[in-house]
């Protein structure tokens, strides 16, 4: 049945995959995605919306109301043209057909069903967007935002620091613990998507601004390096709103994400003669075709290594 096998699926995820929470998430979403599509077309009112928890007993589901088997090709091309009339964006549509893949193909190795429904469905298309990204002049005045005479104040220009120095995606900043930090090497460990590691370089100035943030701040045995007013560890939100606050005190436009920010990070160092390669281990992309994009945005090529781009 659909929403046993979907736990089933996201226990797996968690467990075996050592998928992270956010990851876990994402899925259950684009499967609530399909079982409301199904109640709407098969049960009308009926309702049971899967919240995967690391404990969630089986026995509250009603597992007659969605038979996985009743699941074809032509039901998933019926939702795929639903989700075109809600106007739902391609990339989500992509995302949601993604997750299904996955999904089913579990249900495949489990031996819940004999047939893949979605085997022979295409996704569609994404047109790849030249990234947006900011002049050199517009992160200098974005950084210079945070008011560095209060505590949280010099936490925000340290991580703005931190950010522009190695690319981290927020996720990655808000793990950070003091321990990951070595300042002698000038490197930090770092756990990405997928909870990867890997060791990225820093810049003696960000690691100024760390020592100085540190140093200003009353620890003890303390973990995290951000932390918020409650002295925990400072959260991916938080982070994303402190970003949208300095934005606004900078005048860029709202549009304007931690992640465009990325984008800009990446174009500078492609400007400043960083190859692709190193550029992909710094960001953490699985693949290079990701990072290739930043090669439209630049015109100034120079073969430089890491230490050159900036100046120490």
């Amino acid at each position: 049945m659909f929403i046993s096998c979907a736990y089933k699926f996201l226990t797996h995820l968690r467990v075996v995959k050592n998928a992270s929470d956010h990851t876990v998430r994402n899925y259950a979403c684009d499967l609530n995605c399909l079982k409301s599509y199904l109640e709407s077309k098969w049960l009308q009112e009926q309702a049971v919306k899967i919240i995967y928890t690391r404990d969630a007993p089986e026995s509250e589901l009603d597992d007659t109301l969605l038979p996985l088997t009743n699941i074809n090709k032509k039901v998933l091309q019926e939702f795929l043209v639903a989700l075109m009339e809600q106007k739902t964006c391609r990339k989500t549509i992509v995302r949601r057909l993604s997750s299904l893949r996955s999904f089913f193909s579990f249900a495949m190795r489990e031996n819940l069903i004999t047939v893949n429904p979605i085997e022979q469905i295409d996704s569609p298309k994404l047109e790849k967007k030249i990234p947006k990204i900011l002049t050199y002049e517009q992160v200098q005045h974005f950084f210079e935002q945070p008011d560095c005479s209060d505590l949280s104040g010099l936490r925000d220009r340290t991580i703005l620091e931190l950010f522009y120095s190695s690319g981290l995606r927020v996720s990655e900043l808000s793990a950070l613990d003091v321990a990951d930090i070595d300042f002698q090497a000038l490197t930090m460990k770092l756990q990405g998507k997928g909870k990867k590691e890997r060791v990225v370089p820093i810049t003696k100035n960000a690691c100024d601004w760390i020592n100085n943030y540190i140093n200003h701040h009353e620890r003890k045995n303390v973990q995290p390096l951000f932390l918020n007013r409650l002295g925990t560890r400072l959260t991916s939100r938080s982070i994303d709103r402190l970003f949208e606050k300095y934005l606004k005190m900078s005048g860029l436009a709202s549009t304007i994400t931690p992640h465009i920010i990325r984008h800009t990070i990446a174009t500078h160092w492609l400007e400043n003669g960083m190859d692709l390669k190193t550029i992909q281990l710094l960001l953490g992309h699985s693949s290079l075709a990701t990072t290739t994009i930043y090669t439209q945005v630049s015109t100034k090529l120079k073969k430089k290594v890491y230490n050159e781009v900036f100046s120490c």
